[in-house]
């Protein structure tokens, strides 16, 4: 079994050891190091999505393509830059979610994305069902749960529009540099978040 890398000796570290004995002086270096933790964010994002590549887990492409695909799919309908990386890193969760992938993408995206776009990304699962759990002996209607809620629409249209057509496996190969400068863009502020603070 491996063991967790510690942090460099050069990284400015606190020093109190409970959190209710932590001074102003210590918070200042924590938010110091957490301004640069952060702006790494987007590349941590990417290294994740990376993850889903050569991941098939028996569709006919794998999931990063999906992925790109989705997202391609919302670019070219005129969709805006928050909108397509939703689009983009909606399956983000599948390789630690196997059971919830739309919580997992739903919770890296929440500081950043608006609540209709947070809500269609966490719902995704159970709407994309309509296409397929009738043919597992399930529901395919358990997304009408929702259907007194204002995002209810708005989460439809993305599984039929761009989640389900996009699993194209004679499509050329799509690269995700396309879309690295909106996830830049898009995780460079978190908005929803107690954690602004910090920063």
């Amino acid at each position: 079994m491996g063991t967790l890398n510690h942090p460099a000796a050069d990284v400015s570290k606190s020093r109190f050891k409970s959190m209710d004995k932590s001074t102003a002086d210590d918070w200042e270096i924590i938010r110091a190091e957490h301004r640069k933790f952060f702006a790494g964010l987007p590349e941590r994002v990417i290294n994740h999505l990376m993850l889903l590549q050569n991941d098939y887990g028996g569709f006919p492409i794998d999931r990063l393509q999906h992925s790109l695909q989705t997202a391609e799919l919302a670019a070219n309908d005129g969709r805006d830059e928050e909108y397509v990386v939703c689009a983009l890193l909606h399956d983000i969760g599948d390789t630690l979610g196997s059971a919830n992938h739309p919580d997992i993408a739903a919770a890296i995206l929440f500081p950043f994305v608006s609540e209709k776009n947070h809500w269609m990304v966490k719902h995704h699962g159970i709407f994309q069902g309509y296409q397929f759990f009738h043919h597992l002996g399930m529901d395919r209607n358990m997304r009408d749960r929702y259907k007194s809620s204002p995002y209810y629409d708005h989460t439809e249209e993305f599984i039929s529009k761009y989640d389900g057509p996009a699993f194209d496996s004679e499509k050329p190969l799509l690269d995700i540099e396309l879309f690295i400068p909106m996830v830049k863009k898009i995780f460079s502020e978190a908005k929803n978040t107690i954690y602004t603070t910090i920063k």
